[in-house]
């Protein structure tokens, strides 16, 4: 593979992650209505939802992943075109300290359906691993429940050791 080669992947790469975060706060904006993507670059989350609780609101923070055969739980790394430059961010799990769920987006084949896999960032740090295979979080697939409810430590662990996701 040539240089050419590598920087046409990469670009490819960029542009399907960015698609893929718009993609999936168009999916959440037709649902929850208040949902924004955030535009910092140096967040550790792409997407905010606001829910309104009572008199108040509750701020769910959301990292976009692409899910191919895998969620991926790390950030800090460069991706696309600038996979190969150096900074100074060091790579990082996600965590209840930088998120509170990531979103693996998985586009079919001909890449007009979507699924949403929501991973609460309390599931990530119970599970103490960089990625899962999707197939092994099938009850997350499109589950808006445990997005909703992606704060509420009891609900994640008990719901993710009913379906072994967790060990109990």
């Amino acid at each position: 593979m040539n240089n050419n080669d590598r920087v046409e992947i990469g670009l490819q790469a960029s542009v399907e992650g960015f698609a893929n975060e718009h993609i999936t706060a168009g999916i959440l904006m037709k649902r929850y209505k208040n949902v924004s993507l955030v535009d910092l670059p140096l967040s550790p989350y792409d997407i905010i939802i606001v829910f309104k609780r009572g008199k108040g609101e509750d701020i769910i923070r959301a990292q976009v992943k692409t899910a191919k055969k895998t969620v991926k739980f790390t950030g800090g790394t460069r991706g696309g075109a600038d996979r190969f430059y150096k900074s100074d961010v060091k790579v990082y799990r996600q965590s209840t300290k930088t998120a509170d769920v990531v979103i693996g987006i998985e586009p079919d084949k001909n890449e007009n359906k979507f699924n949403l896999y929501f991973i609460p960032t309390i599931l990530i740090e119970a599970l103490n691993q960089d990625s899962i295979f999707i197939n092994k979080i099938v009850e997350l697939k499109d589950n808006y429940e445990i997005l909703e409810k992606c704060k509420d430590k009891s609900y994640v662990e008990k719901f993710c050791r009913k379906y072994s996701i967790l060990k109990t």
